[in-house]
């Protein structure tokens, strides 16, 4: 038996194993999607790659180059924009034993074997067709939101790695509000020489456990309402000025100011492709506050997330 045979009848038990297992809490599921989408959240972490990117949003269009290194259990990270300002995010050490909240909800398998449903309580999940990016042989998954607090997504995933190579972000009748893909990959475990940039950001990603020492406001607060199947990543002090919530696909975070005048009550929003920017002025138990959602949700959505801020009691 080849090798390719070989691979072939152990990709079809897993899917008829995995069928199985999946068929009892959550009948309606595409065992072979979740599995793509599994191993999507597993081979953005463990493997070695970097490339040129674009991100188009409407009629403007940025490129990147983005590395990602893996060294023993350590990773290193670096995003440089080739357009633009040409400014560069760099990060240095981030463990790889650290799986973000995301990562977790994504790992499909694990969450639909312990009886869970997880995010295709959300979104349905589907195979798409085959076809070529950057070079590489990708599988299309349909990711559809279930309800109108979310988008849906397209995305194309390395048939060999299961890397995103192509991702767009699909908002209400059926229109792309931004695309990203590889226009060139390279899974060599080298990084490539690091280009002239203007300003250089070091990213730190600390322990979601530890004390934040960030802004605060004056009393505790609290999001009464999030969409279903959004969880906080990270545990900020009951003071803290930000708040910032995923479902495994989409993030946004919630940011609340304290002011110390009145301020007419009103709002307002800017979109650039999939992320949202959404400020409102308000009352809360006769304080005046500030809220602003920012992040990849319908801005229906972040009404409703400012909506439900209270104070704690």
């Amino acid at each position: 038996m080849s090798r390719a045979t070989l691979r072939r009848t152990l990709a079809s038990l897993a899917l008829l194993l995995c069928g199985g297992a999946f068929a009892g809490p959550c009948p309606e599921v595409d065992s072979a999607a979740v599995l793509w989408l599994d191993k999507m959240a597993r081979s953005m972490r463990e493997i070695s790659y970097h490339g040129v990117v674009t991100l188009q949003r409407e009629d403007e269009m940025q490129v990147m180059q983005v590395s990602h290194l893996t060294d023993g259990d350590a990773s290193i990270e670096r995003l440089t924009q080739l357009t633009g300002q040409g400014a560069e995010v760099d990060r240095q050490a981030h463990s790889r034993a650290c799986v973000h909240p995301g990562h977790q909800l994504l790992r499909m398998s694990e969450e639909l074997r312990a009886g869970r449903c997880g995010i295709t309580e959300r979104y349905r999940l589907s195979m798409g067709g085959r076809e070529r990016v950057a070079g590489r042989s990708a599988v299309q998954i349909l990711v559809k939101p279930l309800d109108m607090y979310r988008f849906g997504y397209v995305m194309s995933l390395d048939h060999e790695t299961g890397l995103l190579l192509k991702s767009a972000t699909v908002g209400h009748g059926n229109s792309v509000l931004e695309k990203y893909q590889f226009a060139s990959l390279s899974y060599d475990p080298r990084l490539p020489e690091t280009m002239e940039s203007a300003t250089v950001h070091h990213a730190m990603h600390p322990h979601p456990a530890l004390v934040h020492t960030g802004p605060t406001v004056k009393r505790p607060w609290q999001v009464q309402w999030l969409p279903g199947g959004f969880a906080a990543t990270d545990a900020p002090p009951a003071n803290g000025a930000r708040r910032t919530y995923t479902d495994g696909l989409a993030v946004f975070s919630v940011f609340l100011e304290t002011l110390e005048r009145g301020i007419q009550p009103g709002e307002g929003y800017v979109s650039e492709g999939g992320t949202l920017s959404y400020t409102r002025g308000m009352s809360v138990g006769g304080q005046s506050v500030l809220v602003t959602v920012i992040g990849e949700v319908p801005v229906n959505t972040a009404r409703m997330v400012a909506d439900s801020i209270a104070w704690m009691h």
